[in-house]
């Protein structure tokens, strides 16, 4: 596919069809609802417990690199602003992204409300985003959490040529942490690694930037989580975090992907762990894409992801 595109194809089919069991964080729960069922992804009833959207559309993970490539597609002139003003209008104030903020505020008064909001759920990142756009704020990007926004909106980008300093300034766009700009360039360096054919980007990257100030961090827990290969992968994503922050949400992807040797495999695995499913698999799909192919995603799974046929019409 055109400029690497079937890697942001691997993300996307993989978000959608992780999204019904999307932020289940009980295990013991979570096997209840996938207890002997063949197929548990892109389930026909929802199981998550904050939010409820169609099976086969995506989380707002993939949702703001879905922004980002409608942004590539119109033109290749003016990216940030443009990009800017297509999160404004997909997140922002009469989108229904906005309007469930609205609403999940309204419900917050209610003692003890457990519902499920109808329609997508925006994140912390997107909130301060749009915000910082309005008020024309330099560094618009949020910075509040450490979350995998920012590598989802500029993986398109990425995939288009973009270097390595240009994509600092779209993680930028929508997070200003340190955490998450880091933990983005680890991802695009491991993908970038898998598309100049390395047989193990963990390895390669690890040994090129053993010495690197910068990753240092990184490279050792990369270490520490290759001891506990042997471990079964949802004990381990409940010792390094189920949830969508940074390092764990990293950590717990690479477990996932030297515990798999294909694309269904890995995204099977990382559903079966629960947390935030979403904030993995748009990582791990995007790197078993990169390191095996388009033909390494399950055609039935392509069929039933609504994104799908837009970014396979680009070839």
């Amino acid at each position: 596919m055109r400029n690497n595109l079937h890697v942001f194809l691997g993300a996307t089919v993989a978000d959608a069809a992780a999204r019904p069991l999307h932020w289940v964080y009980n295990q013991k729960k979570l096997q209840k609802y996938i207890k002997g069922k063949k197929h548990f992804t892109f389930l026909k009833r929802n199981k998550s417990p904050f939010y409820n959207i169609k099976t086969g559309k995506v989380s707002g993970y993939n949702e703001i690199g879905q922004v980002m490539f409608k942004t590539l597609l119109e033109n290749d002139r003016n990216i940030e602003e443009r990009f800017k003003k297509n999160i404004t209008k997909s997140f922002g104030p009469g989108s229904i992204y906005w309007k469930n903020l609205n609403l999940r505020a309204k419900y917050r008064k209610v003692k003890d409300w457990r519902g499920i909001i109808k329609g997508p759920w925006i994140h912390q990142n997107i909130i301060e985003t749009v915000k910082n756009i309005k008020i024309k704020k330099k560094l618009t990007g949020g910075d509040k959490v450490n979350e995998s926004d920012g590598y989802c909106a500029a993986l398109p980008y990425f995939l288009y040529g973009y270097d390595f300093n240009e994509l600092k300034k779209i993680i930028s766009i929508v997070t200003v942490s340190k955490i998450s700009l880091k933990y983005a360039l680890v991802k695009f360096h491991l993908i970038d690694l898998a598309l100049k054919g390395a047989k193990n980007p963990i390895n390669e990257f690890t040994k090129k930037f053993k010495k690197n100030s910068y990753f240092k961090s990184v490279v050792e827990d990369m270490k520490k989580v290759k001891r506990l290969k042997s471990s079964p992968h949802p004990k381990v994503v409940k010792k390094l975090g189920m949830a969508c922050s940074y390092p764990g949400t990293f950590n717990s992807s690479i477990h996932s992907i030297i515990n798999s040797t294909n694309y269904k495999d890995a995204i099977l695995k990382t559903i079966k762990a629960g947390g935030c499913n979403c904030s993995r698999v748009n990582f791990i799909g995007a790197y078993f894409a990169a390191l095996k192919g388009v033909n390494t995603i399950p055609k039935s799974w392509i069929k039933k992801t609504a994104p799908a046929r837009k970014i396979l019409d680009q070839k």
